[in-house]
């Protein structure tokens, strides 16, 4: 407890005890906040005559010499009592001792958590946007390169290098989605609502809201000090973004290793082994993968941690805030690292040339007797898989097959086909299947080319949205600034023509 709240109803607290619950290193992060809610809480109480005008314009010129950088004074416990402190240092307790009528560090640590994290959402999705198109830029040079798709980590079907790159660009999409949500609940603001049960005094919550750029005010008192779901939902949106990152990172050490050698990871986000000169460690992509543990480790601990309080605000959420931050540090970094890696990234030459990717034509063999020979499809998938097998016994892969085996295999399930070479050879040759597979969504590359392109519009319009939201932020901000300009050189009453139509 600060010593500005002593010798009330606490006398005094041991020194060890403050700064076992101060939550000061960690509010660093909200000094800008917090300095811009006390300015726009002043205008409010001026604006509604709760405050003498010059007493409001001496609050206002203390707070104006507060900067976001400062040092936070570690004796005490976090940057609301800092901010306080410090104006009535500039200006004397008689008019400092007023900065705190009719709001509370509940409803104020509430709204600075929302207005930091309201910058970092836009931040983290302008880096999803930047790792898609990283990927779009990829795929385009890739439209027509054949490219192992894979199911239980065995080679399937065949794709095209672009197909794959677009799986990763549509997943990044929806949890770009997730984030608008999760920013549309944040930009809500609990100030005015005091402890839990607002205030007595005449204020116009929708004035502060207004000055500080949220689009409204969270109604309910209680609610608004009390809710943390906006921060735990934040949490999911971050880890299942974490996943797909993970998964995405998987996926290129696995292609990068020498056993499938699908992929050429650029040299500057690797190392090589101390005592191995041959190795060629994918060790940003490792570090990644075992950092996205902790996003997962903080969205449970913040489950964990919020599941059992009562309504009402309680200590006990300061201890998600350190938890919120690393997780937007970890996925905005991890996504910042992939996007430069992707862009750097190498796909090896020919990679389906391999003697063991000729399997990948089985299905689309399959089919061909289903087309030609009219053959159920479930007896076609025993008579190739039975002469897969007998391939695979013999040491040999599937562009040994002739259409004499082929008639032969058919025949043991009691089929008597007339299988052409000619059909053979189409039913393998991977780029023609690839081809083939002309369905919305699929692999070829006239479908590739067109989905490119409608991913290409979407990250202009998602551009455009972020670009609006941050235009919204800064210019209530500027307002604020303009707003604070103006009273500080009136003489005793508001500006007309700077006040809010909503005041």
């Amino acid at each position: 407890m600060s010593k500005l709240l002593w010798g009330g109803r606490i006398p005094c607290v041991k020194e060890d005890v403050v700064k076992f619950t101060s939550s000061i290193q960690s509010d660093k992060k909200l000094l800008k906040a917090v300095i811009k809610i006390n300015q726009a809480h002043v205008i409010m109480l001026m604006e509604q005559k709760i405050i003498e005008w010059q007493e409001g314009v001496k609050l206002l010129k203390a707070l104006n010499k507060l900067k976001p950088n400062m040092e936070l004074d570690a004796s005490l416990e976090d940057v609301h009592m800092f901010v306080e402190a410090k104006v009535i240092e500039n200006c004397g307790s008689e008019v400092g001792g007023n900065l705190h009528i009719a709001k509370s560090r509940n409803d104020q640590v509430a709204t600075a958590i929302r207005m930091e994290l309201r910058e970092n959402l836009i931040g983290l999705m302008s880096s999803v946007v930047e790792l898609q198109e990283a990927l779009i830029k990829l795929a385009g040079d890739h439209t027509k390169t054949l490219f192992p798709g894979y199911t239980h980590m065995q080679p399937a079907q065949p794709v095209t290098f672009a197909h794959y790159l677009i799986s990763y660009v549509e997943c990044l999409g929806r949890d770009f989605q997730r984030l608008e949500e999760a920013y549309e609940k944040v930009n809500l603001c609990p100030m005015g609502a005091g402890a839990l049960a607002t205030s007595s005094f005449p204020i116009n919550r929708e004035r502060v809201a207004e000055l500080l750029g949220f689009v409204g005010v969270l109604e309910n008192s209680i609610d608004a000090v009390s809710s943390r779901d906006f921060i735990l939902e934040t949490m999911a949106v971050l880890a299942i973004t974490a996943v797909d990152i993970s998964r995405l990172v998987e996926d290129l050490i696995l292609f990068g290793s020498s056993d499938f050698g699908l992929i050429e990871l650029p040299d500057d986000f690797c190392s090589t082994s101390s005592i191995m000169p041959q190795k060629k460690n994918p060790d940003v992509l490792e570090v990644i993968r075992a950092r996205i543990s902790h996003v997962l480790g903080n969205f449970v601990t913040s489950a964990a941690t919020l599941k059992a309080l009562p309504s009402g605000y309680n200590l006990d959420f300061q201890e998600l805030t350190p938890k919120l931050w690393e997780s937007l540090e970890i996925v905005g970094n991890s996504l910042g690292m992939l996007s430069k890696l992707v862009m750097n990234l190498k796909l090896q030459d020919d990679v389906l040339s391999k003697p063991q990717f000729s399997f990948l034509a089985a299905t689309e063999l399959a089919n061909m007797l289903v087309r030609k020979y009219k053959v159920p499809f479930r007896s076609a998938h025993k008579i190739v898989g039975s002469m897969v097998r007998e391939l695979i016994n013999k040491g040999l892969t599937l562009n040994s097959v002739t259409a004499e085996l082929l008639n032969k295999t058919a025949n043991s399930f009691g089929f008597t086909l007339n299988v052409k070479d000619e059909d053979l050879k189409e039913a393998t040759d991977l780029l023609k299947i690839v081809e083939s597979h002309n369905v919305m969504g699929g692999p070829s590359p006239n479908e590739v080319d067109r989905m490119l392109k409608t991913r290409k519009e979407w990250v202009l319009l998602a551009k455009s949205k972020l670009s609006k939201r941050r235009l919204e932020v800064e210019g209530a901000y500027e307002q604020l600034r303009s707003i604070i300009k103006s009273y500080l050189t009136s003489s005793n009453s508001a500006p007309q023509t700077l006040k809010s139509q909503k005041s």
